[in-house]
């Protein structure tokens, strides 16, 4: 239910308002671009500056646009265990397939703490939970043996990888076998994890190639590594454009340059600067998507 390429959606912006049209159209596009699955109130989602009544807003909008064409995997997460819960039942409650749950941040819990953490949250609501392990992001990372344990745990189906450690991934993919969904959370690093045997992407790219980055996993998933390595290598230089600045500033822009929502982030985000915003453009048109 949850292989392949999942897009990690932008929200959209207008006026510093949630641009429900942009939102709905860009959700209808990923699905008719043949996209795996979407997860919306991510990092790439701004989910750190939306208020709780927006992030309901925009998880029950994904949910209604997607009518179960496409899994939702709701980004839930908090570094508090407490609002993690509150988050992940509205979720449930919304009609979302699962949810997303970003390791607890600033807090740096010890190992016990962050399997402590996901623990409760699965004892408390009854709804497939994804781990999201992003050091760079969070300050605490989720070793192998601790995501071993909650392999353990029902309702813990898989993770989302992002300490952008091979040697961690092939620890994890080793450790837990089939127990858990092993999924990328580097773009650049899909196609290597799945030789090891992930069974997808959360992929902030997508946003822009779903089409692409659909075949790219799908090829994988076949065992057609040479069609998976030509789109990668591909589209490997769009993929470095797109984070050059912090996410999701680049993949904004992206959208904009196709008209796909304003160019508007949340503050303490700003605009991409225009050196790197031109590089961008160019990697965009050698892939013809503007």
């Amino acid at each position: 239910m949850f292989n392949g390429a999942l897009t990690a959606l932008a929200t959209p912006f207008r006026d510093g308002e949630v641009d429900v049209p942009a939102l709905r159209d860009l959700v209808e596009w990923q699905i008719q671009s043949g996209i795996d699955g979407l997860v919306p109130c991510g990092s790439t989602g701004e989910s750190a500056t939306l208020s709780h009544a927006e992030h309901d807003k925009v998880i029950k909008l994904t949910v209604e646009q997607t009518r179960k064409r496409v899994p939702v995997i709701a980004g839930t997460g908090s570094n508090s265990t407490a609002e993690a819960i509150r988050l992940t039942a509205a979720a449930r409650e919304m009609g979302a397939d699962g949810a997303l749950l970003l390791s607890p941040y600033y807090n740096k819990p010890t190992q016990d703490g962050i399997y402590r953490h996901y623990k409760t949250i699965a004892s408390s609501v009854d709804l497939p939970l994804f781990v999201y392990n992003i050091p760079g992001r969070t300050a605490s990372n989720v070793l192998p043996e601790t995501v071993a344990r909650l392999a353990e745990i029902k309702h813990i189906v898989g993770i989302k990888e992002a300490s952008g450690s091979m040697d961690q991934s092939s620890d994890i993919l080793k450790m837990c076998g089939d127990r858990i969904t092993i999924l990328s959370g580097d773009d650049a690093l899909t196609l290597p994890l799945m030789a090891l045997g992930a069974k997808g992407v959360i992929s902030t790219c997508s946003n822009i190639v779903p089409r692409e980055m659909h075949e790219l996993a799908a090829a994988a998933l076949g065992g057609d590594f040479a069609k998976a390595r030509e789109i990668h290598f591909r589209l490997l230089p769009l993929i470095r454009a797109l984070f050059v600045e912090t996410n999701p500033i680049p993949i904004k822009q992206a959208l904009a340059f196709m008209g796909k929502c304003a160019n508007e982030l949340r503050m303490p985000l700003v605009p991409m600067t225009a050196g790197p915003a031109e590089k961008l453009r160019v990697a965009m048109k050698e892939l013809r998507l503007v």
